[in-house]
Parts: C-alpha cells; structure tokens; sequence
C-alpha cells in the first residue's frame, strides 16, 4: 500500500470531510475518493460510508486510520534518521501564543546559541488554533498552546502533547465595585451578570470558560467586546465597558481590581505540541526537554501580561 493513501484515510478521520482533506493535500475530491477507494480494496474492507451529504469512517476505516497514524510516523522518523541534513536544516520552526514565547521560549535563545550554535529558531506568535493548523500543515514544527480545565481541547491522536506549566486565572473587575473577597466563583459571577464581558478576539477558549461558569451561576453573558492583549483588557475594563478573565499575578492597572476564583477554579494549562514520527528529532526533542525543565523550574511564576 502506498503511504500517501494511509495519510489521505488520516488526514479524513481528523477533518470529517472529502473536501476538506482535498484542500489540505492540495488534490482534489476526486482524487482523494479515488485512492480511498483503492485503499479498500487493498485492505479488502470498506473504510468509509455515506453520512447525510457527507461521510464517516467505518469501524474498519477507524481501525485503519489508527494503524496508518503509527505507520507514517515510523516512516517519518526513518525519513528523519536517514537523512539528517534534510529539511528543516537545524532550523526549528516553532508557532506559540506570547507568553509561552516571551517568558519560557526567549530565555532559551541565548542558552541555545551557546550550547548548539548550528541550531536556529524561527519564531511565530500565533494562539492555539492557529498554531496547531501551522503543525497539521507542515508549515512549524513545535506548536505551544493553551487550553483551560473547563474548556480542554479536543484530543488529536496525530500529534503529541507534553505538558508544560498550569497557571490560575481571576476575573478583573472594576477597582471600585463592592464584592466579598470569600465569594466563591459562582457568586463573584453572578454579580456580574449584568455587565458586558471581555473575550479574547483570536481564541473561544476563555469565552467557553465564560460562560460554562455563567451558566453555573444561572445567567447568560452578554459577550461584547474582544481583545488580544491583556493590556487592553484591562485597559477597557478601566473604560467602564466589563469585566474579562485576567491570570492571577498579574500585575493590575490601578483602575482593575483581580477577583480569585476558588471553586470551580480556572486553570490555564499550557502544552508543547508535535507531529508524531518527530519526536525524537534532535532539536525538537532538545527544545521540548529544555521547556518542560523552564515550567518545572518557575512554576508559579507570573510572566508579562499576555495571552
């Protein structure tokens, strides 16, 4: 069987769709239902089915398209040995949201020119979703992201996630409003129910946490503005116009005050992530080594305001 129809069958199980897989493999739908079809009958079982317009993975195709995920890793990593100097050439790309990048992955560029001056990195500032359509495209090889407790990413098997470092987030009000510092998380909420709130404009992840807890407290928030920058949060929570979710340490505008959210807590957990069959790569593995022991070594320690 032929690797490029393995990943075609990989490439469906993980995007749902014909067209979808076309647009990523840069082939047409045709093409991509033709090589299924003869990737069935190689394998002497049916892979997909009808689904309304659409189509899904038989248990058979499920099954397969597991196997093929092990498969193209091992002839990735072979790919690798064999060839060492082959792209990318001691340069790793990698794609992260900005405090993974300025507080975790910047310190590690002048230990790394010391230590490895053959080994190059090529910086992107992109959020989660961002990145990760980077590293299923090829076009980076380490993606740092974030996900939050209440609002966990979906589970990818193509890739590997490490674990770098968690960190518990408050929600910025206003310095002047009155609320109990032993109010719970429910009630700190539910006396915002009438207030606009504050979400980020590149990533759902904090809105989904929004308003999971608001739904706990019994209201539905109005969602009106976004921001990127946690500067700007704060800057438009100074302005009268809501509150928004700020990580606890921060430094606060004196305008903003931090509430603590004890109980369900909010947690941001941050992750190193890579295509399988790249892992033992020696730059990638080297960099993902050297960011766990940075979150293992300042856990606890709030970086510079930024998502």
């Amino acid at each position: 069987m032929e690797t490029r129809r393995l990943r075609l069958l990989v490439e469906l199980s993980r995007l749902g769709s014909m067209r979808a897989v076309a647009d990523v493999t840069g082939a047409t739908t045709s093409t991509v239902s033709q090589q299924l079809g003869v990737l069935a009958k190689e394998m002497g079982a049916a892979l997909i089915e009808p689904d309304g317009r659409r189509v899904r993975l038989t248990p058979a195709g499920r099954r397969l398209a597991e196997h093929a995920a092990v498969i193209l890793a091992a002839v990735e990593t072979a790919r690798l040995d064999l060839a060492p100097g082959a792209e990318p050439n001691g340069t790793l790309r990698v794609a992260g949201f900005a405090t993974a990048i300025r507080a975790h992955l910047l310190p590690l560029v002048t230990e790394l020119a010391r230590t490895h001056p053959r080994l190059h990195l090529l910086v992107r500032e992109h959020e989660p979703a961002e990145a990760l359509q980077l590293l299923a495209a090829d076009e980076t090889d380490l993606a740092l992201t974030y996900d939050y407790n209440l609002a966990p990413a979906d589970p990818d098997p193509t890739v590997h996630t490490t674990a770098l470092w968690t960190a518990p987030w408050g929600l910025g009000i206003p310095a002047h409003t009155e609320v109990p510092d032993t109010a719970g998380t429910l009630g700190v909420f539910a006396r915002f129910a009438a207030y606009d709130w504050i979400v980020n404009s590149r990533n759902t992840a904090d809105e989904t946490v929004i308003r999971t807890l608001a739904s706990m407290a019994g209201f539905t928030p109005r969602i009106t503005h976004q921001a990127d920058s946690l500067d700007l949060v704060q800057g438009m929570i100074t302005a009268g116009l809501g509150v928004g979710l700020l990580p606890i340490g921060t430094p606060t505008f004196p305008e903003v005050r931090l509430m603590p959210l004890t109980g369900p807590q909010v947690m941001l957990r941050a992750h190193a992530v890579a295509r399988h069959g790249r892992l033992t790569w020696p730059p990638l593995a080297l960099v993902t080594d050297l960011l766990a022991r940075r979150a293992a070594t300042t856990a606890g320690v709030i970086p510079a305001p930024a998502r």
